[in-house]
């Protein structure tokens, strides 16, 4: 029998994440003080972001075709050389340049979690795709506090080099260890191969290049959203990760303006909420969806999840570690539940032949709304610093309302290879 690779994926996502958790908390002060504004700071978080959006689905629909390894293998290198960049970036368009790079690199999720839908059943994927949500947890429990850190003792340039060298681990690690879970994949080669289908006379102007694929793409967006539970699914992944990010973006701000914390302590906010995500990703949520199942736990997530948003800016200025941590409890609660739950289900319900494309039209949409998020957090802290929370709080309002209209849809009626695009 195949040994599963699970363990693998999980420990290349980890490396990957403790080299995000490292870079994260640190960036908006390190932009503030190569002199970006507030607005800046939300376009340097963007363009991350917007790397994403674009190669999400690229890098997808590629590990259909020429499979997982060779397209995580490669990511993760890219992820190194940006880091190096990162550690060099003295001025604001350096800085944007590696954080642009990163987010290309940083767009493989979508390819690891096709590999887990390679190999997991519909029973057990909720569980998998939690494993890999607590991979973001552990990442956000190290990372941080390493980052301080090297920041405190070494600067800025020894946080990226650092960050650079344990991808360029990551790397080595993948190179032996990792396997290929794709069985209908056709190899790097494959790429260089002409379609039998293709028209030898065909139009190759730059226009008419551009048009075919523009057609393709909008193509394989409406297939992608032909099923619809996968379309509501879809919107819940856009509008609970805008709130998210909205929340996050603002709330390094909030902490060190109104409650005057330090870089150091934020690491340790960040640590927290990592702790507890582990905690419940990646030994509770198993548990819990075979018990509850993944709609009543959509929609638990959702509730916590406005708990959590919602009232960070009414924290009192001296509860920050007190009162604030019990809020926070709440945060880190529903995004495990709701993370891991909607890519599970988007799976579940989309043709598992297709699961790198619908994985990677996923990972876009998560994507598009990380790069709103930070402009929308920063423009309305800056009105009010209340207002993100408002937003954050009434987009996981309307979140749970769509989670709760998808219990019309069972799961459990279908078979793991099955659609439900009819």
């Amino acid at each position: 029998m195949k040994k599963s690779p699970l363990a693998i994926l999980f420990l290349t996502v980890l490396l990957d994440l403790i080299g995000f958790g490292i870079v994260l908390p640190l960036l908006p002060t390190y932009a503030k003080e190569l002199g970006a504004s507030p607005f800046m700071i939300g376009l340097i978080a963007a363009i991350y972001s917007t790397m994403q959006f674009i190669f999400s689905p690229i890098w997808g629909k590629v590990s259909d075709k020429i499979g997982r390894r060779p397209v995580m293998l490669s990511s993760i290198f890219l992820a190194s050389i940006s880091y190096v960049f990162f550690s060099q970036a003295v001025t604001i368009p350096l800085l944007i340049l590696a954080r642009s790079l990163s987010g290309i690199g940083s767009a493989n999720i979508a390819a690891a979690q096709a590999a887990i839908t390679d190999v997991t059943d519909s029973k057990s994927r909720s569980g998998a795709m939690g494993m890999l949500g607590a991979a973001f947890g552990i990442g956000f429990i190290i990372g941080p506090l390493v980052g301080g850190v090297l920041m405190t003792n070494f600067g800025i340039s020894m946080v990226g080099l650092f960050a650079a060298g344990l991808n360029f681990i990551n790397f080595l690690l993948a190179l032996v260890l990792l396997g290929e879970t794709n069985a209908h994949a056709e190899g790097v080669l494959s790429l260089f191969k002409k379609h039998p289908d293709a028209k030898p006379h065909a139009d190759n102007s730059f226009i008419a290049s551009l048009s075919r694929k523009s057609s393709a793409y909008a193509d394989k967006v409406r297939e992608a959203f032909s099923s619809r539970p996968v379309a509501l699914l879809m919107i819940i992944n856009f509008i609970y990760s805008l709130a998210i990010v909205n929340m996050q973006v603002s709330a390094i701000l909030l902490w060190s303006d109104i409650y005057h914390a330090t870089e150091q302590q934020v690491g340790y906010l960040f640590a927290y909420v990592g702790f507890f995500t582990v905690i419940v990703q990646g030994v509770m949520l198993p548990k819990m969806t075979r018990k509850y199942g993944e709609h009543k736990l959509m929609v638990l997530g959702h509730v916590t999840s406005f708990i959590g948003v919602f009232f960070i800016p009414f924290i009192p200025v001296s509860s920050l570690f007190t009162i604030g941590l019990g809020i926070l409890l709440f945060f880190a609660i529903g995004t495990s539940l709701v993370n891991p739950l909607n890519i599970s289900m988007i799976s579940l319900y989309s043709y598992k032949q297709k699961q790198g494309q619908v994985m990677g039209f996923a990972q876009s949409v998560n994507a598009l709304a990380r790069i709103l998020g930070p402009f929308t957090g920063s423009i309305l802290y800056g009105m009010d610093h209340r207002f993100p929370y408002y937003l954050a709080g009434a987009l996981t309002v309307v979140g749970t309302f769509i989670s709760m209209s998808l219990f019309k849809y069972d799961i459990e009626a279908l078979e793991p290879s099955a659609s439900v695009a009819d």
